[in-house]
């Protein structure tokens, strides 16, 4: 039986991740912090080990006499306080966890880094927009993009020579908006139609991806099976949606209420999330309404080729933003969310 270690398990992604591989028959460690929530975690198979990313010496001494086949590195931040923290969560903790796995000799067959679209930023944004390729330049432009960014030059630099053997085993996947149930950003969008009020930003066009998060896990069993050392692949559900599609597919799952659709311009979004980032600092509560979250979503095009993958791992999406707004709402629904 084969071995998987999977970060941040406890999360959205992951504990989604932690159920395909357990429904896949793989003995499944789950790397989790004492303070992690084990809500989606409680099947009896699953072995839990705490984790230390802050530290490769803890991490040798946390994964010290464990042998695994696979590692899939999902932890991760996507809002932090602090702009230094995404770096040191992001970057740092992905450093220091290949560096401790390496340093025991850990005999991977594959490690699998789940990155993000947000490493390309606001690159192609011209008319007509096009789609964004591995053959792009990345110009991050916000804090968590550049810590994704770092981390994967840094997967880059161990193997300069672009030599697989011996290189270490790494695949990255760079997802666009992933959703779903579970997950707790987009559902402030469900809320906030539920409560009769849609908000958008920008009168300009504005391209916009998804992948549902099955999808997401689809494509990781897939580069554990067929990825190639040093590959990286986007993910996205095959489709391009303009801005109000999201709203308005959740608005029919609701039941239409009445509702007022207001869209901001952009100046008066930089306002709202610069404030948002000061309050979050004084009260020392993190909040989706920083400066992160501005350049998010005044980027008008999140195109991107998922060609590559659909190629060499055999990815199809299964999920399209209709069906997945649909499955998502109606969990929320069920748990009492809205």
């Amino acid at each position: 039986m084969m071995n998987i270690l999977i970060t941040g398990a406890s999360g959205f992604i992951g504990s989604f991740i932690v159920e395909e591989a357990l429904n896949r028959g793989f003995e499944v460690w789950a790397a989790v912090r004492k303070s992690s929530s084990r809500e989606y975690l409680q099947d009896e198979r699953i072995h839990f080990i705490e984790l230390n990313l802050g530290s490769q010496q803890q991490l040798e001494q946390q994964l010290g006499g464990h042998c695994f086949d696979y590692v899939v590195h999902a932890a991760g931040a996507t809002k932090c306080l602090h702009t230094e923290d995404f770096r040191r969560i992001n970057t740092e903790g992905t450093k220091n966890l290949v560096s401790a796995l390496i340093a025991l000799g850990m005999p991977l067959k594959r490690f699998v880094f789940i990155s993000s679209l947000s490493i390309m930023g606001a690159i192609r944004e011209q008319h007509p927009y096009q789609e964004i390729r591995e053959t792009d330049t990345p110009q991050p432009n916000t804090a968590y993009g550049r810590s994704k960014l770092e981390a994967e030059q840094w997967l880059d630099s161990l193997s300069p020579s672009g030599d697989e053997r011996g290189a270490f085993p790494y695949v990255i996947l760079r997802p666009t908006g992933v959703y779903g149930p579970r997950e707790k950003d987009y559902f402030l969008q469900v809320k906030s139609i539920k409560g009769h009020v849609d908000f958008a930003v920008g009168y300009s066009r504005q391209d916009i991806t998804f992948v549902y998060v099955t999808d997401v896990v689809q494509a990781v069993f897939l580069a554990l099976e067929k990825g190639q050392t040093g590959r990286r692949y986007f993910l996205s559900d095959g489709e391009v949606y303009q801005s109000a599609a999201f709203s308005n597919y959740i608005h029919e799952e609701l039941g239409r209420p009445w509702w007022i659709r207001i869209t901001a311009p952009i100046w008066l979004l930089r306002i709202v999330t610069t404030c948002g980032e000061y309050w979050g600092r004084m009260t020392r509560q993190m909040t989706a309404l920083n400066k992160d979250k501005f350049n998010i979503l005044r980027q008008r095009n999140w195109r991107c080729d998922i060609e590559p993958a659909r190629r060499e791992l055999g990815f199809e999406p299964q999920v399209k933003l209709e069906e997945g707004v649909r499955r998502s709402v109606k969990w929320y629904k069920e748990k009492g969310w809205i």
